[in-house]
């Protein structure tokens, strides 16, 4: 036996969108029904353990064999749940996703949409997802059903019989996905980054469970003596309402287009008395502070700890990690002196203190948040953070000299940049410094072709900089910045030859190829990124322009347009992903435990007595790929994650 295709079929009181493949298969109630297999991609069978068939012993031990590839599509739901089916932690070693597989050639990352594109010829069965409603999560009793809270086999024989077809059905596409992307293989290197983001999910993370409880606690009687406030103001039965309170508005004279929080913002700089007062209190019920800390209490399991945080290569065109379930990619920022202070005293549920201390009790809990991860008994926290990655990565890559003379001595880039944009000294709190604001803003939006556009998104003109002072700014950006500029160009006229021509191109120490209907980009780390059916086309503008087939914004497969500078912030951000899957690589090796990675920072859950800048020191050593890299991290220990 070489290779093991497996699905699985399973039922739980919990639900597993809301909590995740941990918690699902940690419930009490957790039960395997089916297993379909197929050994060696030889004929499917299924294993209706509802009426007490066994998986066969050699099966149930190439579960734990690393020497066996065992193949599904999202395996980390097989593997966890028959991890609790057997009683232990099977590990990630010798297990192949083929979603992810999917997920490197900018395929789908649902079973349906990877067999509808690549045109198989047996496709996911449609009516599987009510058989999969009816059979595996628990029902509403009726007077109908008998009052049942769950379905049985022996409720609906025949709906039985096709989900142990939807079953069988499911080996049967996932072994036709993994032979139809035979042909592009994906290395041993990624499936080991594979497993160590496995062991990360399965090692989890521990939750302040009793600030978690008492924030939510305190969140909703803060919102009940505020909604009580603003009805007594305003007299209608509810403020919250954004019909209602218009219409109240309207009444005291103030017309309200909308009730964002942006709106509501412009609207409380003009109004006073009343009016003021009830607009504030708008502000602070719809502060939504406490879904995150729900969302860690649904997720938790029994051993108080949340699992299953990040998914591996969720952004599928660069490989970068994506954020589930209490979604830490999007954490709030914390700026509070005090932060210690008013966690302890949430912990202690003193809200009288809350609320004569602060002026908004949900913008606490709300900065709180990140405050809820905290480290195994005995242990610290040792957060680890590449500095300006990105900015480092294509300063490198793009050959710009001064940026990367700059990174050298560790000089504040925003000030560097500034500098050579206005031509300059400028100083962080010191001479022009009046200019670095100008100068951060122009970096962080102008480095992937960005224009006025991206200046405004970036927030310039609420900062104070005019609509007349854009278009100078940008043009002094790419004047300062020449071989960023060039970098833009040589790749997109690259991967437009490529296109046209089907001939290998290089530029920047990387090569593009087209093979088998994609564009290949060969990354200096030696990764590939893919662009499905490449074309050239023409854009809106009446230029040239490459297309691709990919996931767009609304999730759905369709032709997307690129250029040159997107094809660069993918280079680049795909860089910043390999080093940082390398690092934590280093650092698993070397005996310091990741338990959550959010962008370019690391944490690590590991005893009091382990050292910070050992850990820096491995987070910040350069890869062979990356000759002339400047790489530099910061870090610092606490007792409770936090943004430093």
């Amino acid at each position: 036996m070489k290779q093991l295709s497996i699905d699985i079929e399973t039922y739980s009181g919990t639900n597993l969108n809301r909590t995740g493949v941990y918690r699902y298969a940690d419930s009490d109630d957790f039960e395997l029904l089916l297993f379909g297999y197929s050994v060696d991609f030889g004929q499917v069978k299924v294993v209706d353990l509802t009426h007490g068939e066994k998986i066969p012993p050699q099966i149930i031990q190439a579960l734990d064999d690393p020497t066996i590839i065992k193949s599904a599509f999202n395996a980390q739901f097989e593997r966890v749940c028959l991890s609790h089916f057997v009683g232990h932690r099977l590990k990630p070693a010798g297990w192949h996703c083929s979603r992810v597989w999917s997920a490197t050639l900018g395929l789908p990352l649902s079973l349906r949409d990877v067999g509808t594109v690549l045109g198989l010829p047996r496709q996911k069965i449609t009516a599987g997802k009510e058989l999969v409603r009816y059979f595996c999560t628990p029902c509403k009793p009726t007077k109908a059903n008998q009052h049942r809270t769950r379905n049985f086999p022996y409720h609906a024989p025949d709906k039985w019989q096709q989900f142990k077809q939807y079953n069988q059905r499911d080996v049967e596409v996932e072994m036709e996905i993994t032979q139809k992307l035979s042909r592009f293989p994906v290395p041993q290197n990624e499936w080991e980054n594979y497993w160590m983001d496995q062991d990360i999910n399965d090692r989890g993370i521990r939750i302040d469970q009793h600030l978690v409880n008492n924030a939510i606690k305190c969140q909703k009687e803060f919102h009940e003596q505020y909604l009580q406030t603003s009805q007594q103001l305003t007299g209608l039965t509810n403020p919250n309402s954004p019909l209602q309170l218009k219409d109240w508005l309207h009444r005291q004279g103030v017309e309200a287009d909308s009730l964002a929080k942006a709106s509501v913002a412009q609207l409380l700089q003009t109004t006073a008395g009343t009016v003021h007062q009830v607009l504030a209190l708008r502000q602070l019920l719809s502060k939504s502070s406490v879904k995150k800390y729900q969302a860690m209490q649904k997720a938790m399991c029994k051993d108080g700890r949340v699992h299953g945080l990040l998914q591996f290569y969720g952004a599928n065109r660069t490989g970068r990690w994506a954020g589930r379930l209490v979604q830490v990619q999007n954490l709030p920022r914390n700026s509070m002196v005090d932060l210690e202070e008013a966690r302890e005293l949430v912990k202690q549920g003193n809200t009288a203190a809350l609320e004569m201390l602060y002026d908004s009790v949900p913008d606490v809990l709300s900065q709180l948040i990140r405050t809820a991860f905290i480290p195994s008994g005995g242990h610290h926290f040792y957060v680890a953070d590449f500095s300006a990655v990105e900015a480092r990565v294509i300063a490198w890559l793009s050959g710009e000299e001064w940026r990367q003379a700059a990174f050298a001595k560790n000089e504040d880039i925003y000030c560097a940049s500034a500098s050579q944009m206005f031509g300059v000294p400028v100083v962080k709190h010191g001479v022009n410094g009046e200019l670095r604001q100008k100068g951060k803003i122009a970096e962080l939006a102008l480095g992937y072709g960005g224009s006025i556009g991206a200046l405004k998104a970036m927030g310039a003109t609420k900062l104070g900089l005019t609509e007349d002072e854009l278009p100078p700014l940008v043009r002094m950006w790419r004047n300062a910045s020449p071989n960023i500029v060039q970098f833009w160009r040589d790749v997109d006229k690259a991967a437009k030859e490529c296109i046209k021509t089907h001939l290998p191109q290089t530029t920047h120490g990387m090569k593009l190829v087209y093979r088998s209907g994609c564009l290949f980009l060969r990354l200096r780390s030696g990764r590939y990124l893919c662009y499905p059916q490449p074309k050239i086309g023409t854009n809106r503008f009446g230029s040239e322009s490459i297309t691709f087939m990919g996931i767009n914004t609304v999730k759905k497969w369709s032709r997307i347009e690129t250029y040159g500078a997107k094809l660069v912030e993918n280079i680049v951000q795909a860089t910043s992903r390999d080093l940082l899957a390398e690092a934590m690589r280093r650092l698993e090796a070397a005996g310091n435990p990741v338990v959550m990675h959010i962008h370019d920072e690391a944490v690590i859950d590991a005893p009091k007595d382990s050292s910070l800048d050992t850990i820096v020191k491995i987070m910040t050593e350069v890869p062979n790929w990356a000759d002339g890299l400047i790489l530099n991290a910061a870090g610092f220990v606490g007792d409770f994650y936090k943004k430093d």
